[in-house]
């Protein structure tokens, strides 16, 4: 090994990341194409638009599974993006560098690395039992929220970090107030990082199933409410995959979630990139 040169070595290297990097993208892959392939057979439009009447069989469809869905990632997105962003302004812009801020970002980074399951049972603890929202939408919605906190703030902050300083100079020798700084020129040029982070909350929060088996109750009826209870794609699998024998549909249901999946990626993936054009003048 004392022979190899640098470039070499460097070459070695880089085949080794680009090998891993294609086995990772070739197992997602695999993944994805057997799930559709198993799963697109059973789609038609009564699948779709019909609500699940439950049994062992799985009858019905999931057209009460996905209007809970959605109701319960619009909720998350509307409570979760603005909080985020605002702590992500504050650790970025005002926050000093003392103690306290570093027991704040210690504290974000924990966080995000407790298990799903602790955040249901606490979410069941204060939002369901405590809070008598029940087993509903907005308790799913906001144990979701307190789940992906720690992911938006973080991602929003380093964006907002990678902001050149030149932007604020330049803005205030142009007499900007600090705010006026932060809202007109830091926030738009962050704002593709501000869209990445919101791209992995939302892809979290559609495949997530424990937190929300303990707080959304599992409901197949229509929602009329926040308040009322729901089932999500990921839970309807969950139920179909192991309580049924409609192996089938749970391929079909997990086929539709994965196409909303591909489908949400690739319209904020397109919102970046005009707002990355827009911010280099090419729109």
């Amino acid at each position: 090994m004392r022979n190899i040169s640098p470039k070499t070595a460097q070459k070695i290297a880089m085949a080794g990341i680009w090998a891993g990097g294609a086995v990772t993208v070739g197992i997602l892959l695999l993944i994805v194409i057997y799930v559709l392939l198993r799963g697109i057979p059973s789609l038609s439009i009564d699948f779709l638009f019909t609500a699940p009447k439950g049994g062992l069989s799985g009858d019905g469809g999931i057209s009460t599974i996905i209007v809970s869905t959605v109701y319960l990632i619009g909720t998350t997105l509307i409570i979760l993006v603005p909080v985020g962003i605002g702590a992500a302004i504050y650790l970025a812009e005002y926050a000093p560098s003392n103690k306290f801020t570093g027991v704040i970002r210690y504290g974000v980074e924990v966080l995000a690395g407790v298990p799903s399951i602790i955040f249901g049972l606490f979410g069941f603890a204060l939002f369901v039992t405590a809070l008598h929202f029940k087993f509903s939408i907005l308790s799913g919605a906001l144990t979701l929220v307190c789940i992906l906190l720690p992911t938006m703030i973080r991602t929003t902050e380093e964006a907002i970090k990678g902001v050149p300083q030149a932007y604020r100079e330049g803005a205030l020798a142009l007499g900007a107030t600090r705010w006026q700084t932060i809202s007109r020129v830091v926030i738009p040029a962050a704002m593709p990082g501000v869209i990445t982070a919101t791209i992995l909350c939302i892809g979290r929060a559609i495949g997530e199933t424990a937190c929300l088996y303990v707080t959304m109750g599992g409901s197949a009826a229509m929602p009329s409410s926040l308040l009322s209870g729901g089932r999500t794609l990921s839970l309807q699998v969950f139920y179909l995959a192991m309580e049924t024998r409609a192996l089938d549909k749970a391929m079909a249901t997990a086929a539709v979630l994965i196409l909303i999946i591909i489908i949400v990626n690739t319209f904020t993936t397109w919102l970046a990139h005009r707002f990355y054009a827009r911010m280099g003048g090419n729109v």
